[in-house]
């Protein structure tokens, strides 16, 4: 069980934490600043080293306006056995006007007889910027069979609020049930055995974006789909998903992408995490 809450605001130019709150199996580390932008990076830490069935972990995020905040974690993610129940992560995120976040954390592992629910709801202005990387894999078996996994859920809401309008962005679904691919006959996944997802949100999202992310990211051997959303409010999205059978693969898929957001909307070159 954990519960982290954190609200980032600006203070002349430079991104700081004004309230910080953890319980449980949930910390995060020092902050760092990784260039001269101002952005705050923190790494979200769980020392219990994975979540178990009937656990329940609660993170609530806030970038106020105009702030900046990098959001990355120590290590993957593990879902282990959950008999007769499921572990469950609920994360809500608001973003002010002209905040940036981004989240980068490692790969989801999905073990043995897992069954696990995300669910992260996310509020944005029209002026926000979020961009938002998962990678989901099927974690080791004693038999060495792949998706040994019961149940994955993963749902992303987005909305975007300004002054008394409001409506909803984007509704991202994900269900991974490898015994209905049993049982159907259909194909699950592809036939891969990883997925990788980026959405980004932000006013200058367009297609011209989208064709040069799909023409970038072509070249790394995974197989990449973007959709964008309709706009709203002044802001648009858009979802890219990626199958493959590498975490590494589809790590520099990702991370070709977020360096091209990075390069044009804010002039920094790209980071590696691994060296922080």
């Amino acid at each position: 069980m954990g519960h982290l809450e954190l609200l980032v605001a600006d203070r002349a130019g430079r991104s700081v934490a004004t309230q910080q709150y953890h319980r449980g199996a949930l910390r995060i580390l020092r902050p760092h600043y990784l260039d001269e932008s101002g952005q705050v990076c923190y790494v979200l830490v769980n020392p219990g080293g994975a979540y178990l069935g009937a656990d329940l972990f609660v993170i609530d995020v806030e970038v106020a306006d105009g702030a900046g905040l990098l959001l990355a974690t120590q290590s993957a993610t593990k879902i282990y056995r959950t008999p007769g129940s499921f572990a469950e992560q609920r994360m809500r995120l608001r973003l002010g006007e002209g905040a940036r976040l981004e989240l980068a954390p490692d790969q989801l592992i999905a073990y043995r007889e897992a069954s696990y629910r995300q669910n992260t709801h996310v509020t944005v202005r029209p002026s926000s910027s979020l961009i938002m990387a998962e990678i989901v894999t099927p974690g080791w078996s004693p038999d060495g069979a792949s998706f040994r996994y019961e149940e994955l859920r993963l749902r992303t809401e987005i909305r975007v609020e300004s002054g008394e309008a409001a409506g909803l962005l984007v509704l991202d679904n994900v269900l991974l049930r490898p015994s209905l691919a049993d049982v159907t006959g259909m194909a699950f996944m592809e036939g891969y055995s990883h997925l990788g997802s980026l959405i980004v949100v932000d006013p200058r999202v367009d297609q011209e974006l989208a064709d040069e992310l799909h023409g970038i990211t072509a070249g790394y051997g995974a197989h990449t789909g973007i959709s964008l959303t309709a706009s709203m409010l002044g802001t648009a999205g858009l979802v890219m998903r990626s199958l493959s059978n590498s975490t590494e693969e589809l790590r520099r898929v990702a991370g070709a992408a977020t360096t091209l957001l990075r390069k044009r909307w804010y002039g920094q070159e790209q980071l590696d995490l691994r060296k922080y």
